[in-house]
């Protein structure tokens, strides 16, 4: 499993729930009821994005790893 894509985790008041965002892979999220939750369905997540973007031929990108944001 490839885990070497920035995950982002925060607190939606709105869900009620914990959501973990990839913004390397687009449209790549989970949730959970914990901050653990949200991780681990994130990195079962990623692996689904990988396997469904190799299937439909469409290109992964490389992680870059920790992204700059302002």
């Amino acid at each position: 499993m490839d885990t070497r894509y920035e995950i982002i985790i925060f607190w939606s008041k709105e869900d009620q729930a914990y959501i973990a965002e990839v913004p390397e892979l687009p449209g790549c999220m989970a949730d959970g009821d914990t901050y653990q939750q949200a991780l681990s369905s994130a990195e079962q997540i990623i692996q689904e994005w990988i396997e469904t973007a190799h299937e439909l031929g469409r290109s992964i990108p490389e992680p870059k790893g920790r992204l700059a944001y302002a």
